[in-house]
Order: structure tokens, then sequence, then C-alpha cells
């Protein structure tokens, strides 16, 4: 399989290289719908090559993080573009950062670090920043099974591995872990909004959604309101969690408390008969796929890593202390255990909890007291842990660690809220990379005067789903059938950037 760095290149004729590739793959003796289906499953396995990256941790910050305050203050700025707070310098020499990541300061020559992220929605288009979807309307935000949808990353790579070790593989090859795993619960599925689109199978099907994980327990402190209007008081865990906070596999895959292992295995070898004398019906596209569900489930009831990896109980207490007392610190520690346990892609959500941006980074008011009382703080300290944390254990290397979110925020503070304000803003934002045959130190990117837009190097959502495919060992030229078998490239019209690679 050709692999193509660098960006898209338009030739003579208006074609780039990837339309050529892609219409030259067809072409040749009249390639049918199906044998363009066929053809796309197959070039799964053979677009694997030698990769720097075992394994993804990607770190979610929905509702999106200002640039301003984290990865491009501009301190030079008039007061309503700066804000109240300043920059700060970093291990990475000449580069400053908001003062409210100190300890991110001090590890930033561990990172490459986005300045130029940019794409037109600004709206929360998880859907749109973790899919090659090619374009986006809020009107899909709502349905997550919507046909428009494409999938998800760690769904993608679920289904690239699945046709690697075959259609019936569950899991990865040490102990049956799941691939593809989502912390801390089923997306969207604890605020007040109906359940968002995003990290889903789309068009690959259910079974490569991801398996959610459940958090029992509550937040022990209240976070600073979303607005002044706000009326109910939010203890939230991301916060700050209560003794007693767990993560676990969500109920669907956990064994019934009714039925005792010998009562489950003699159902499973009943169902394995019923199973074996409907072997006529295999061709069949729907029975495979329920068969790969059911054996999923199987491996995930049968199989203990995956539950010992939740158990942070297992860890010392100083680690957890590192991580921080708060959900997500501790949904990035029990993300390096899944996948020092040999899962292959773990994402971490930052989700609203309880009313809608209870617990999200989007601060349409009270921004500054958002910031320094509750959001950065975690984020600093859940954040640097986590890259410490690797690198200590000589995993940093071999994980790939996205830290992203839908898009930025407004340059200019809207002082009428209370606390004042950054709203939606997509032209210019900030993603960090650690990891994986990332480069060290590299800050990649410049925006204008504002941090209002690109003027240097823009990077698409795509391009850094091309480069995390490759790092992980897949060619972006790699395609997947949609349901009605057209190939689709993975990382949609996105490419390579070697210029965040080391």
């Amino acid at each position: 399989m050709l692999q193509i760095n660098g960006s898209a290149r338009r030739l003579c004729d208006g074609v780039t290289r990837r339309e050529l590739l892609q219409i030259g793959s067809l072409a040749p003796l009249g390639l049918s719908l199906s044998d363009a289906l066929q053809s796309s499953a197959e070039a799964a396995p053979a677009a694997r090559q030698e990769s720097p990256a075992k394994a993804c941790i990607l770190l979610f910050l929905f509702g999106s993080p200002p640039q301003h305050e984290t990865f491009d203050p501009k301190p030079e700025a008039a007061a309503e573009i700066q804000g109240e707070m300043g920059a700060i310098s970093t291990a990475v020499p000449g580069y400053q950062i908001g003062e409210g990541l100190p300890r991110i300061a001090r590890i930033a020559d561990r990172l490459t670090v986005v300045r130029s992220m940019t794409h037109p929605f600004p709206v929360h288009g998880v859907a749109y920043a973790l899919s090659g979807m090619p374009a986006y309307t809020p009107a899909i935000e709502s349905r997550p099974r919507d046909p428009q949808h494409w999938p998800f990353m760690g769904s993608v790579v679920d289904w690239l591995e699945g046709q690697r070790h075959g259609a019936g593989s569950v899991g990865s090859p040490e102990g049956h872990v799941p691939r593809n795993i989502g912390l801390p619960w089923k997306f969207g599925s604890r605020c007040t909004l109906p359940t968002l689109a995003g990290p889903y199978g789309a068009f690959l099907g259910s079974r490569h959604d991801p398996l959610w994980t459940d958090f029992t327990g509550k937040g022990q402190e209240v976070a600073p309101r979303l607005t002044d209007g706000q009326t109910e008081e939010v203890r939230d865990p991301f916060l700050q969690l209560a003794g007693d906070g767990r993560l676990q596999l969500s109920p669907a895959c956990q064994l019934p408390e009714d039925v005792a292992g010998g009562r489950f295995d003699a159902r499973r070898l009943l169902l394995g008969q019923f199973d074996q004398s409907r072997r006529d019906l295999e061709r069949s596209r729907q029975v495979r796929s329920f068969s790969a569900s059911q054996e999923r489930a199987f491996s995930l009831i049968t199989s203990s890593r995956a539950g010992e990896a939740l158990d942070l109980d297992r860890e010392p207490q100083s680690v957890r202390d590192a991580y921080g007392p708060n959900l997500f610190g501790q949904a990035c520690l029990a993300a390096r255990r899944l996948v020092e346990a040999g899962s292959k892609f773990v994402s971490v959500f930052w989700d609203p909890f309880g009313p809608f941006g209870g617990s999200v980074w989007d601060t349409h008011a009270n921004h500054f007291p958002r910031l320094k009382k509750y959001l950065l703080p975690v984020f600093d300290q859940s954040y640097t842990a986590l890259i410490t944390d690797l690198e200590e254990r000589g995993m940093l290397d071999s994980t790939l660690v996205l830290c992203t979110s839908e898009h930025g925020r407004t340059p200019k503070i809207d002082s009428k809220p209370k606390g004042g304000a950054r709203h939606h803003w997509s032209r210019a934002y900030s993603s960090v990379f650690a990891g994986g045959g990332m480069a060290a130190g590299r800050i990649v990117g410049q925006t204008d005067a504002i941090a209002g837009d690109v003027t240097e190097t823009p990077i698409s959502p795509k391009d850094m789903q091309a480069t995390a495919y490759s790092l992980l060992g897949y060619a972006p030229e790699t395609r997947m059938p949609d349901r009605t078998g057209r190939p689709h490239f993975i990382a949609g019209d996105g490419d390579v950037r070697t210029e965040l690679l080391r």
C-alpha cells in the first residue's frame, strides 16, 4: 500500500494525488461496487506498516478550552484579548504557556504543541472532530445513528485490527482485552441533553462502538457555576471525587448475579451447538455480525483482565494521588492501566455532568472563575501525571497520547456575562500530542497577534487522525466500506503531517 506523507498537492488538472489514487484503484478492469467493497476489506491487513505506537490514549476536552489561557497565550495583546491570566515560560526555550498550567510548562519538552488547528465548523461537533466526516451540520448532533455519520477513530482502529486478526477477533491478542474502550461512561449520558453523536461505529456497525465503562460514586465539591443564573449546585466528580467512586465495566458487560459460572458455561455450550446447526447461514453478514457481538460479550465476561485494569485500588496511593482526586485524573490512570493490559485505543472524555456544561469547558459565562478554580488546575495535574507516568514506566515511546477538542474560543473576551466569556471559534485553536512517534519539545504552527487566525502550518482534525493512524501502523490511504460498499479513506481527506513527527 502506497503511503503519501505531507499536505495534499493538486496536479495540473486540479486532481489531488489522493483522488488520483482513489480513481486509479477502481478504474482498471471496471471494478464493480461489490469488488470495491471486497478489495477495501482485504486492503486493511496489507496496509499495516511498521509503527512506533502500539496503542493510543485519546483525551477529549468537551466544550473546548480557550487557546489563550492554555497553549497559545498572547501576553502582548490588549487586555480584552489576553484577559486576566498571563503567560509563563516552559521547558522549551522561547515558548510560553498559560500561567494556569505550571506543571505542563515543566514537561513541555516532551510534547508536540499544535497552535494551528483549524476547521470551518464552530459548533460542538465531536463527530466531525473525531471522524473522517467531510462536512458537518448541528442537525445531526443529537442523532448518533444518523446515516451521515462516519466512524469514530477508536471504531476505525477496532475495525482495522479485526481485519488484521480476523473478523471474529474481539480484542487484543493479550487476553482479549477490548481494543476500543471509552471512559468514564457512555458519552453524554450523565447530563440533561439527549445522547450526543460522536464516538460510535457509524457505517462500520454498532459492534465497533467503544466498550464503555461506568462510574459509581459522587462528586464532593460544588463546581463553579456555568452561568450566574444557575440555581443547581453541581457536586462534580470531575472536580473532586467522594471516596467511594469506582470505575467498572458497563453493566451490559457483567455476568448477571443469578447466572452462576457453571450455568453460564452450559448456556454457552448450547448456544455453540445451536450456532453449529446453522452453519449453512454463516455467509449471512447479519449472522456474522451477531456472532462477533456474542463473542465479544463472552470474552469480556470470561476474562478478568479488563476488570482488573479498572481496579485502581491495585495502584499505590501515591500514584493515585499524583493523578489527582478527580474523575478525569483517575480515568487517565485507568487508561494507562488498560493500555498496559493490552487495549489498543482508550478514550477519556471530560464529559458533561448534570446541567449541560456543568463540567465542561464551554465557558459562555463565568469564564475566568471556572478556569482558575476548576478546569485548569485539574487538567494541569492529571495530564502531567499521565505523561510522566508513561515516561517513567518506559511506555511513552510506544503510547500515542492525543489531547484535543471540538474547536477553540473567541479572541475577544465578552465582558457582559459575569466572570467574562469566550464563545465558539474554530478558525484557530490548540491541541497537544505526545509519545508514540510524535516529536518532543516541538511547537507547530502560529496564529496572528490575537490567536484568531492561523498564519502558519494549518492542521485539520482529519490531519490529526491521518497522522495518528500512520503512527499506529495504518496508511491513511487504507479504505473502509460504508453501508453501500463504497470505499472511504479512514481519515477522510486528512494527510500525515510530518511536521509533528520525531
